[in-house]
């Protein structure tokens, strides 16, 4: 899962895969906007199968946030 996240992160950013860590903070480490943060969500609900509910989208602030939310699906 996370390998599928920092292959998605480092495409949409156009940023190396080894600069994306676990605890990499999506918006303030990686320099996402809102709406990267919304496509990366949508990516991987279309990778995964998985509804990502909304009301969780704003507990997403890492990598490792979003390996989480999506292994609680």
């Amino acid at each position: 899962m996370f390998e599928e996240i920092v292959k998605i992160l480092s495409e949409q950013l156009d940023i190396p895969q080894e600069k994306i860590k676990m605890e990499s903070d999506i918006v303030k480490d990686l320099g996402a906007d809102s709406l990267d943060v919304v496509e990366l969500l949508m990516n991987l609900e279309d990778n995964t199968g998985k509804t990502i509910p909304e009301d969780k989208v704003s507990e997403v602030k890492t990598v490792g946030d979003v390996v989480s939310l999506l292994q609680s699906l």
